[in-house]
């Protein structure tokens, strides 16, 4: 049998294949971002998670396509984490910029993204990622994505700029009453970036707003400012783009991409583990 993950910060999506290649589970766990997990924390959690779904000695290969699984240290944080279960199974751990690029161009060379609770890009030659710009993260960049997006809304809540019914939404949807227990979330639990991108959900709920679709479209410039508009010829390229918040605002996103950056929309899609299994299936040899 073999496992294909797609690991975001937030949570991983899991398929199991059988030896003809039929899917014969599709499972949820925590996301793994090794800048946040340890490889027992991994460990742990793939114990309660995921192994109740299957019989670990039984799957011969996992794919892990992961948020944070950049660099070889990184990836070891992972690998061992599912070692520690899968002991006779061929692990590779890769980054999840390669599954949105494997599932959005299959084998065709052009540019990928993701905005979900984080943010990247890059250009693939059909097979793996040639060119990355770093997002930098939630603390420094990740410009367009959720946790980005969720920033601005709690921050222009925090200082008093929403519009009142905006205001009295926010409160009832959240519980807050003062700044200061917004500052104890962010400061004091784990996963901030997840708590930023929680913000964006609000934004989703309430995308009718002007206030909220101008918020939306001033993120996803600065994403395209940032990011998209320093590859060089991007405009040669389709915008294709994997991604919660992407496809939330598609709308938004396919307006700045294709009139203000003059960057044609190829596929927009919400998560890629269905063609990301597809891409697997039809590829026989992967590295």
């Amino acid at each position: 049998m073999i496992l294909i993950a797609d690991g975001g910060s937030t949570k991983t999506a899991w398929t199991l294949l059988d030896d003809l290649n039929i899917t014969i589970g599709e499972f949820r766990t925590d996301g793994y971002n090794p800048y946040f997990w340890t490889t027992q924390q991994i460990a742990d959690s793939i114990k309660e998670q995921l192994l109740p779904h299957l019989t670990a000695n039984e799957v011969k290969h996992i794919y892990f396509y992961g948020a944070g699984c950049s660099t070889p240290e990184n990836n070891e944080i992972v690998k061992l984490g599912f070692a520690k279960h899968f002991v006779n199974t061929d692990i590779l751990v890769t980054h999840d910029l390669l599954a949105a690029a494997r599932a959005l161009l299959k084998r065709k060379a052009g540019f990928a993204a993701i905005l979900g609770t984080g943010a990247n890009t890059c250009l693939y030659d059909g097979n793996n990622i040639t060119r990355n710009i770093d997002s930098l993260g939630y603390l420094l960049g990740d410009e367009g994505s959720g946790s980005y997006i969720g920033k601005k809304i709690v921050r222009d809540y925090m200082r008093g700029y929403f519009p009142e019914t905006l205001t009295q939404a926010f409160q009832l949807k959240y519980g807050y009453t003062s700044n200061e227990q917004i500052f104890s979330d962010l400061y004091n639990k784990p996963y901030p970036n997840r708590t930023l991108a929680g913000f964006c959900t609000f934004a989703s709920e309430h995308a009718s707003y002007q206030y909220i679709q101008e918020l939306v479209r001033e993120s996803f410039g600065d994403f395209f400012k940032n990011l998209v508009s320093h590859y060089p010829d991007y405009t040669k390229h389709t915008f294709n783009c994997i991604g919660s918040v992407a496809f939330s605002f598609k709308d938004i996103l396919t307006d700045i991409s294709e009139n203000k950056y003059q960057m044609k929309v190829g596929s927009i899609l919400r998560s890629p583990i269905k063609e990301l299994v597809q891409f697997h299936i039809d590829n026989k040899r992967l590295n």
